[in-house]
Parts: structure tokens; sequence; C-alpha cells
């Protein structure tokens, strides 16, 4: 396996850093249109490398489809993993496809808002460019494994473990992400400074949320008809998440699982839930008044910028944070319906990092390392051919039992299954 991975910002540099210590791949190039940071994840993977001297800095323009083909042909890559912002999926999918790779990604081609009703139906969907595609990579004997990351990915992956082995008929899989991470200034005082790409957070936080819903789906005739949108931050509530977080606020954000999810798993509802909290969600409420969460170029002083980008810019590097920050950041599924003895049934699967922990092993603060890990176990389970397919797949399309166990055994990040009281 020789892998192109395409971005080497936190979770980019975090997968090389994790990758390092595994001796599936025969090679790992890391790109990135910033030469000098490609060369510094290069230089920390190397300090870990398993392998003889398997990683190489790269430069490349992730939108730029025909650079990503050309990089990917010139280094014989088998894999294409994709760990730039969404807005340059499509690129980073075309060029890999036409290199004659596999492709993996954390986060799908992004969403439209419906014209007319945002807030009762959706437009474009996440990842709806690229299951368009599904058969022209099925033709071409190519596999597209995309939402690979943590959410999505793992939590998928929880899904279809639940389904197998928990679950007799599952009425939601509600996705709950929460987190007690603080960052501090020099002086040691709290300060607001998200610790992942606030592009990315945007684009999650202030879009319509897409709910499913097999009753709709029934009702209309076919999966498309399940799915609907609700206003941002719609039906807050108090998630109880396992220590040492414990409660947290969380409301409906647009997110891959809803539509993966009911491609594969028969659930009766899907739902995903972020724990922002009241600054966050005020913040995320300014920007969006203010008009700086707009992508449309403005004009100023002579040129042309998006306000998201300003935005971005001037807020710290999340890849950064990590000796900042302190606290544990957790990824689960609740899934309630009725277990394999008849029973009602409600679990909690779960993943909690420490940042003490990943920057004291990696480096890497807590967040891109949970985002990251996921794919490096996919694509050692894609190298050793206990994974397989073609055509663009979820990660629900593949048994979890391997992948739940490689992540908690070789890779020493075990998960968590929490009983909890039907209601």
């Amino acid at each position: 396996m020789r892998v192109l991975v395409v971005g080497s910002g936190g979770v980019g540099d975090a997968v090389a850093r994790i990758a390092a210590r595994r001796g599936f791949f025969e090679r790992m190039v890391v790109a990135d249109m910033d030469a000098a940071r490609a060369a510094r994840t290069v230089a920390a993977a190397a300090e870990h490398d398993v392998g003889p001297d398997r990683f190489v800095a790269a430069t490349v323009d992730a939108s730029d489809a025909q650079a990503v083909e050309a990089l990917a042909r010139e280094h014989g890559a088998t894999h294409v993993l994709n760990a730039v912002d969404p807005r340059f999926v499509m690129p980073v999918f075309t060029g890999a496809l036409a290199a004659g790779a596999d492709y993996l990604d954390m986060a799908m081609s992004l969403s439209h808002p419906h014209p007319e009703a945002p807030y009762e139906l959706p437009g474009v969907k996440l990842g709806d460019e690229q299951f368009a595609q599904a058969e022209t990579w099925s033709g071409a004997g190519r596999l597209a494994l995309v939402g690979m990351g943590v959410e999505p990915g793992l939590s998928d992956v929880f899904a279809r473990y639940a389904a197998d082995h928990l679950f007799e008929q599952i009425d939601e899989v509600g996705v709950r992400d929460g987190a007690n991470l603080v960052v501090h200034d020099e002086h040691g005082d709290p300060v607001f400074a998200p610790s992942f790409s606030i592009w990315t957070t945007i684009e999650e936080c202030l879009n319509p949320p897409v709910i499913w819903s097999a009753d709709r789906a029934e009702a209309g005739g076919g999966l498309d008809a399940g799915w609907y949108t609700v206003p941002p931050f719609h039906e807050p509530e108090v998630f109880d998440f396992p220590e040492p977080i414990g409660p947290v606020e969380c409301v409906h954000v647009e997110h891959e699982e809803v539509l993966l999810v009911p491609r594969w798993v028969d659930a009766r509802r899907v739902t995903f839930k972020y724990g922002l909290g009241e600054e966050f969600i005020g913040v995320l409420r300014t920007l969006h008044q203010l008009h700086l969460d707009s992508t449309t170029p403005v004009h100023v002083r002579g040129g042309d910028v998006s306000p998201r980008d300003v935005v971005a810019a001037v807020l710290p590097d999340p890849a950064t944070l990590g000796p900042q920050m302190t606290g544990s950041t957790c990824a689960g599924v609740l899934v309630t319906g009725t277990g394999k003895d008849g029973a009602p049934r409600e679990v909690y699967l779960h993943h909690v990092v420490d940042n003490a922990w990943s920057m004291a092993e990696f480096g890497a603060q807590c967040v891109v390392w949970q985002t990251a890990v996921n794919p490096v176990v996919a694509l050692e389970l894609l190298a050793t051919g206990v994974w397989k397919g073609s055509g663009v797949l979820g990660p629900e399309a593949f048994d979890a039992v391997p992948f739940l166990e490689l992540l908690a055994g070789a890779y020493g990040s075990p998960w968590g299954l929490q009983e909890r009281t039907p209601g």
C-alpha cells in the first residue's frame, strides 16, 4: 500500500504520526500547499517510523483535481486519504479516481440548502455529489470509503456493531458528541479557540440540520423521502457523557452520519447532536448575524476575500492548541430499541480521548488525534484485505468487529459500551 495524504493540518499531521508506528504500508506521501508544513509532519512521523524512510513530503493544490491525479501517479499511490476541508472533497475525490487509486475521506461533499424551504426539506445533501458517481467508481473497480473519521466514521462503525450484535430492532441511532475541553491563554485564563477547523464547524452548525425518519421514508415511497431538515440549534437536550465529561447541552447540527447510516443500517430514526455549549452557540449566532459565516467573497480594499476565511485566519490553528488545552473529548452513539432478548434496550457506545494522553503519546491534541486514528485503522484493514469493496461506501458497509478490535488492541485506544435505562 502506498498512501497519498492530501493535507498536513491538524488531522493530516496526526494521521502520519499514528501511521508511522504501524507496518502495513510501504510509502506515505504527505502533501500540502504549504511545503514547510508538510516537511514538519514528515519529520515528526519519521522519528517513530517503524519502516525504512517511508515518509515523503510534497506540495499540492487540493482544489486542482489534475494536480492531485499527477501527484498520485508520480508516487504510485494506491490510496488517497483526503485530510483537507470539505470544500476540497470533490477535486481530491475526482483526482484519486483519475489516478486509479482508492479514496478515503473524513467529511463528505458539501450540501446546499433547499432554495425555498431550507428548514423543512433538504436541498443538495452532504455526499450527494459523491454518491452520484457510485457506479463510475464501482465500474472502475475502485473504492471510495467516505466519512471515515470519528464523526462520521467511528460513530458509523458503532451503529453497524449495534445493529449486528446488540439489537433486534433499532428505534433510533442518535450520535452524541461532547467534551469538557478548555483552552487557556499564556496567563492560564480560558479563551475562545475552537479545537477543530472553524471553517468546518461553521458549515456543520449553521447549515440546516438533517434528520432521517423511516416513517417519512415509507410514506414517501423511498429512502430519499426520509430526510428532512430543522432550524439550527434545534431541540436542545442535556446529555450525560461518560466521565470525566458529564452533562453537556447538545443541539441538532448537520452531519454525515444522518446521511450514511440509513443506507446500510435498519433504524427508525437517525439524528446527530453536538455538545456546543452556550458560549459557542452565541459566537456562531453572532457570526451568522454579521454574515461572517459566508463563503461568498466580498471586496475589501482592492481585494476579494471570503468572510469565513477571515474568521479562520484570525483564530488559532487547532493543530497548535494541544499544549494550551485540558480535558477530554467523547464521540459516541446512543442506540435505543429492542435488544436481542426482546426487551427494551438503550446503549451508548463511545470513545473518549484525553488531551494530556494524546499530547504525551503523539504530540497531537485529542480532537484531531481522535479523528485521525480511524482512517489509519481503516487503511490497515484495507491493506490486509479484511475490508474490501468497490463503489462509494460508508463505514457501515463493512464488518465493525475487526475495526473495533484493532482500534482497542494494536492502536491502544479502547472504546466503551454503557448500558442505560430505557426511557
